[in-house]
């Protein structure tokens, strides 16, 4: 019997977690006298800080049934998808994609989409978009694990994975196995026992397709060769874009194809009472994300951040900008919009998002000496609850 397994995760943060998850895999599927091939390629290209990728692990009884499999662009029936973010579970902005790929696109009929997350299935199912056919969803419960280029954050989410993924799918491996390949991989007993623990307390929950989020995802259709215009044309994208209702603001013209929705792991929220409209957030964002509203504000473009943190260091006003967990959000709504509509309602809801440590506490790596630490000790806390 042939299986797939798909490894989705953050360009460079996440990188080496992702190729170790497929390369083991592989490795343990050897232990049990099969073949296999453990392989990667660009979510985007080239691979960069956050940017959705994939890696695939492919396994089979023998070598002309692997053959078999890889003669294809890539594997598109996968019997588990791993998502080692959660808010990877909002859709993936895949490399040959054309929009927004539902983190389940890829996940056979009766497939397994299997998340590292603090949150409940319940919960990230709102994020995942439904499916035609039934397919489950489960949880390994754990923070988000990230780290830079150059360090590898070594907190067993690699063989965690490797132990759910027993668990979901003993036909493309088996626990048995997946210990022998840690121990001759590693030669570490702890990592074995975070193993066999990920495949005891793993959870998974069946999802039928009126479940899950009904947004029809983000896409678009690149134009047919019969449809370009003669010669090499190349439409050049607007300086400014007009805005119905926003005489007197300014929103920098922006290619209206290419969308971000997947690249952040936080969003920034801003406080418009406090803000002292300074403009440096509009003049450091490296993406030009920040729109300049008819009042003067500066209400940050979800259709254009990428999450990356630059405005709430650059801001002088203390609190007037916070990154705030991507998986606290359900939409990609204006907050400026928000706050004219309904000033005190804003100010609720900037202060749930800002007080809710447990969604908003994330980081790209490690902030303080003693941070791995205390992650670590939290997960125990969430584990042995």
């Amino acid at each position: 019997m042939t299986g797939s397994i798909e490894v989705v995760y953050r360009g460079i943060f996440q990188k080496t977690l992702g190729q170790r998850i497929t390369r083991g895999i592989v490795l343990a599927a050897v232990k049990e006298g099969r073949v296999g091939i453990s392989f990667g390629r660009y979510g985007d290209s080239p691979e960069r800080n956050g940017i959705p990728a994939k890696s695939f692990a492919v396994v089979a009884d023998n070598e002309e049934d692997l053959q078999t499999y890889l003669s294809r662009y890539e594997p598109t029936d996968n019997d588990v998808t791993v998502a080692v973010d959660d808010t990877l579970c909002k859709g993936v902005e895949s490399w040959a994609w054309y929009g927004l790929q539902p983190i389940n696109k890829l996940t056979r009929s009766g497939g397994v989409v299997l998340t590292t997350s603090m949150q409940s299935p319940e919960e990230l199912l709102e994020d995942c978009h439904r499916k035609d056919t039934e397919w489950s969803l489960a949880v390994l419960k754990g923070i988000a694990s990230f780290s830079g280029l150059w360090v590898y954050k070594d907190d067993h989410t690699d063989v965690r994975v490797l132990g759910a993924i027993a668990r979901l799918a003993p036909h493309v491996v088996k626990l048995e196995s997946v210990e022998a390949a840690i121990r001759d991989e590693w030669n570490d007993e702890l990592k074995v026992t975070s193993a066999r623990k990920a495949y005891e307390r793993v959870e998974a929950r069946k999802v039928r397709p009126d479940e899950g989020n009904p947004e029809r995802p983000y896409e678009f259709q690149l134009p047919k060769w019969w449809e370009m215009k003669e010669g090499l044309v190349i439409p050049g994208i607007p300086v400014q874009q007009d805005v119905e209702g926003w005489e007197g603001g300014y929103r920098p013209g922006r290619n209206p194809t290419f969308k971000k929705f997947a690249t952040r792991t936080m969003r920034p929220v801003v406080d418009f009472e406090i803000c002292t409209k300074c403009t440096l957030c509009w003049l450091q964002c490296p993406d030009s994300c920040f729109d300049v509203t008819p009042t003067g504000h500066y209400d940050a473009n979800m259709e254009a951040c990428c999450g990356c943190g630059v405005c709430e260091a650059v801001c002088p006003v203390e609190n007037c900008i916070t990154m705030v967990n991507e998986s606290a959000f359900g939409d990609n709504a204006s907050q400026f919009e928000m706050y004219e509509k309904d000033k005190d309602t804003y100010k609720s809801w900037l202060k749930g998002k800002i007080e809710d440590k447990a969604t908003t506490d994330r980081t790209h790596g490690f902030q303080l000496r003693g941070k791995y630490e205390e992650e670590v000790q939290e997960i125990i806390r969430e584990v042995t609850k």
